[in-house]
């Protein structure tokens, strides 16, 4: 008896704590609304709503005064729905995403927006650019590089003509699982459905359980798991989401090589972002034909400031042949005074460069 009083009250605990969250959220989101106003009040023409250093801030913030049970990122991961429920409220928004539904491309676009923006799947890398270019979307999202794999060059090469911004990045740990419909016998897979990058991710496990399968590239997972369906002796290699959205089952999960295996997406946008204090900056550098120690003048800009550099990667020019330009990821943000200083120390040495954004460091 004394137990059943006692689970009796607990619940009665958490339905007057729900209770007083949900008129928390509801008073938050009115805020939101008021917000909205003040803005379209202060220059309707150019108004902004979707703030990423603002939203970096505040998760960060959330972390930060986290107190448990629940782990930080479960806390921020709440808040970001929250704060996505509320954006909704001022302004919805449409993120261009590399689709079919189900990519892991969109999983990334819903983990760094939340789940109350429409999501439109896209063909290509490059319709992304193109869409977020004309404003048919107010941001897309599109993969630049994956911990086993490297960089993603169809994105880097887009960069290169397109005049889109870089607003934020999100990191998403992939897993890949081995998908069959109803009907597959598993001992009759002769054909394997995925990506290319998703195929070499599992390549050792493929080795060593299907050797003899037939591995079929295709324009994303999504477009592998819907592929299987009318075949009875095919799978799918692709993530949660695709197995959900096309009704399959999971025949073996977490097949990638590596159990880290994460890819980096970043989000493309049309507006420069402010300082959110812990920034990353993206630039192209192309260097003047045959300079020698042209990598080494970079670097040094760098160093000489203390600018810790995150990622440098080479690409072949679209213009000139055999010629090379340098996509760079270092931390600060443009506005930061060593990082101004670096850029405008550099543009006396290179033949071209171009900054494609200045934005927070992915926050979960």
């Amino acid at each position: 008896m004394s137990e059943k009083v006692t689970l009796e009250q607990l619940r009665q605990q958490i339905d007057a704590l729900d209770e007083h969250i949900q008129k928390l959220l509801s008073a938050r989101a009115r805020c939101a609304q008021q917000v909205a106003e003040v803005k379209k009040s202060e220059d309707p023409a150019a108004t902004v709503f979707y703030r990423p250093e603002r939203e970096a801030q505040v998760l960060q913030k959330v972390m930060a005064r986290n107190e448990g049970p629940l782990h930080p990122e479960e806390m921020a991961r709440l808040f970001r729905e929250i704060m996505s429920a509320c954006l909704a409220l001022e302004h919805p928004m449409k993120i261009a995403f590399l689709g079919p539904a189900g990519t892991f491309t969109q999983a990334a676009a819903l983990k760094h927006f939340g789940h109350s923006v429409a999501t439109v799947p896209l063909a290509t890398i490059d319709e992304v650019f193109r869409e977020v270019e004309a404003g048919a979307v107010n941001y897309g999202v599109v993969p630049v590089e994956n911990s086993t794999e490297g960089v993603v060059t169809h994105t880097a090469d887009s960069f290169m003509t397109s005049t889109v911004r870089i607003i934020g990045e999100v990191e998403l740990r992939i897993h890949h699982h081995l998908l069959v419909s109803d009907g597959t016998r598993p001992e009759a897979i002769s054909r394997i459905y995925s990506h290319q990058q998703s195929l070499a991710q599992c390549r050792q496990w493929l080795d060593a359980h299907f050797p003899k399968a037939e591995r079929v590239a295709v324009s994303s997972n999504a477009e592998a798991a819907r592929l299987i369906k009318g075949e009875w002796h095919s799978a799918a290699i692709a993530g949660e989401t695709a197995a959900e959205l096309y009704g399959l089952k999971k025949l073996h999960e977490c097949i990638e090589d590596n159990p880290k295996n994460t890819t980096r997406f970043l989000i493309i946008g049309r507006e420069d972002v402010p300082r959110s204090g812990d920034d990353k900056s993206s630039m192209i550098v192309s260097m003047r034909k045959n300079q020698s120690g042209a990598l080494y003048s970079i670097l040094e800009s760098f160093k000489s400031r203390n600018i810790n550099l995150t990622r440098i990667e080479s690409r072949p020019s679209q213009t000139d042949a055999w010629s090379y330009v340098f996509f760079i990821d270092f931390e600060g943000h443009a506005d930061d005074a060593p990082v101004k200083a670096a850029l405008e120390e550099l543009e006396t040495r290179v033949r071209d460069l171009k900054l494609l954004g200045s934005y927070p460091k992915a926050v979960l």
